[in-house]
Parts: structure tokens; C-alpha cells; sequence
């Protein structure tokens, strides 16, 4: 898995670089109000993800597991914070729960960009990633570039930086019909709808497309460079928090648990 030294830039610093990337959010299937103080004065905060990306956040047996879980529990554990709960919604939703205060943190593989930094704020980046094409597996579909889905249905979910790359480089670029695209609430959805041939092909993030590729009937065609890097969101100006995160994530840094964390997530770290 590519790494990138520029990991443990500032946060401002690295928005600049990336420039304008594409947002939205879903429904939250739970709502309980995040609290910064609990009984006793203790600091808490409730964090919120949507399961359905693999490796980084995901439902197994019921249980909520994952990269971003791992991490932001580790992260958490080395600040003056307690992590009280998560919240489950679907991505789009994640940001509207930050800032209505259901929630605290996100942890949602969020990609770092300008027009998310308006509306919430971030911790510094702790995972670099591409966008990937996924197609189905032995298939007569063997696109090497974007604009070889011209003329094909293909699909991303709702909110993310593929479902951005498609309707800013294809749609907007008449390389792609709008009544070719299909978004879905999540990514499990769209790869169901790949291995039964009603689409062609998804962008979607390149270790979350590995991972599919690992388990399900789909492979990687080819890797579009982005660039992105994902980071923890926090409601805008709510520096104590964004810097108690940061502090966490150095700590969890230097120790080696980062590593530990990413070598069981990821096979090929």
C-alpha cells in the first residue's frame, strides 16, 4: 500500500494542496446527542461512522469493527477524552450529525478537501489513498483509463470523492451521460449491482476496492491518482477537541500502534 511522507501535515497546509473536492451526507439510523462533559466533569465524545467500507468501518456478527474504529478508539485513549459511543448513518449523513451535535467526531475514511473544510474542521491526515476502478471479474470490460467508461453504466456511492471524479471529470466533461451514472447509499450496494452485471464499473477508493476485490467477484481495472488523505472531523472551531485528537494520533504514532493497527486491516502494509 503506496505511503506518503506528507501524512503528518497540517491540516490548513494540506487543504491548500488538495484544492475542491465533493461532499454530501445520509440519513443517521441512530441520534443520541454527543456531550463534551459528562456527570462528574468528565470529558466524552460520541463518534460517528458508516459501516459499509471495508476495511476502514464495517458490520461483522453485528458488531461494529474496523480501521477507523481501531484507530479513533486508540487515538481517543491517549487524550484527556473518554469515547462514550458510535453512531451509525450512511456517509452522507455524517456531517450533519457532526454539526447538529448528535455526534462529536467523525471517523469515516473522510477525505480532507476545501469545500468539507467550510463546513467542519479536521484533524491532521492519518491515511493517504487513490481512487480505484472496479470492474467485474472476467469480464469483457477492461478500461486503463476514465475515459474509457464512456458508454458504460457505472456507479459510486452518494457523497464520496469517486461519485465527485465521476460528475467533475465524466459527467461535466460530456465523457460520461448523467442517465449512466448510479449512486448508491453504500458501496456494498453498488458492488452487488457490479458482480450482477447492471453496472460496468465504480470508482471508489483504492484500499476499499482491494478489499472487495479480495472477497467478491470484482477486480481492479486501474488506479486514478488523487492525491487525498483522509482525516478525523470536528465541528468548526471546536480546536480543544481537533487538538486533542492530534496529540492522540502522534502518541499513537510513535508508540507503533499505529502500525499495528494498519498491519491487521490491511494485508499488504
Amino acid at each position: 500500500m503506496e505511503r506518503r511522507t506528507s501524512v503528518d501535515m497540517d491540516r490548513r497546509t494540506y487543504v491548500k494542496v488538495v484544492g475542491a473536492g465533493s461532499v454530501a451526507g445520509l440519513t443517521g439510523t441512530a441520534g443520541c446527542i454527543g456531550s463534551l462533559t459528562g456527570s462528574g466533569g468528565d470529558k466524552k465524545l460520541t463518534a460517528g461512522t458508516a459501516p459499509g467500507f471495508p476495511p476502514f468501518e464495517m458490520k461483522q456478527g453485528g458488531e461494529l469493527v474496523g480501521f477507523d474504529i481501531d484507530l479513533l478508539e486508540a487515538v481517543v485513549s491517549e487524550s484527556e477524552y473518554t469515547l462514550s459511543g458510535w453512531e451509525e448513518f450512511e456517509f452522507k449523513g455524517l456531517m450533519p450529525a457532526l454539526s447538529s451535535e448528535k455526534i462529536d467526531v467523525i471517523a469515516g475514511a473522510m477525505t480532507i478537501n476545501e469545500k468539507r473544510d467550510k463546513k467542519i474542521d479536521f484533524s491532521n491526515p492519518y491515511y493517504s489513498a487513490d481512487q480505484s476502478i472496479l470492474v467485474r471479474k472476467g469480464g469483457d470490460f477492461s478500461p486503463s483509463k476514465l475515459g474509457d467508461l464512456s458508454g458504460h453504466p457505472i456507479g459510486a456511492q452518494k457523497g464520496t470523492t469517486g461519485e465527485g471524479i465521476i460528475k467533475d471529470e465524466l459527467i461535466a466533461k460530456g465523457k460520461v451521460s448523467e442517465s449512466n451514472y448510479n449512486s448508491y447509499g453504500s458501496y456494498v450496494l453498488a458492488v452487488e449491482d457490479l458482480v450482477n452485471g447492471n453496472i460496468d464499473a465504480i470508482v471508489i477508493d483504492k484500499p476499499v476496492a482491494k478489499t472487495f476485490q479480495s472477497e467478491r467477484d470484482v477486480s481492479i481495472a486501474f488506479t486514478y491518482e488523487t492525491g487525498e488523505q483522509y482525516g478525523f472531523g470536528v465541528r468548526q472551531g471546536d480546536s480543544e477537541v481537533q487538538k486533542a485528537l492530534n496529540t492522540g494520533l502522534k502518541a499513537v504514532r510513535d508508540s507503533g500502534k499505529y502500525a499495528e493497527i494498519r498491519n491487521k486491516w490491511f494485508s499488504d502494509s
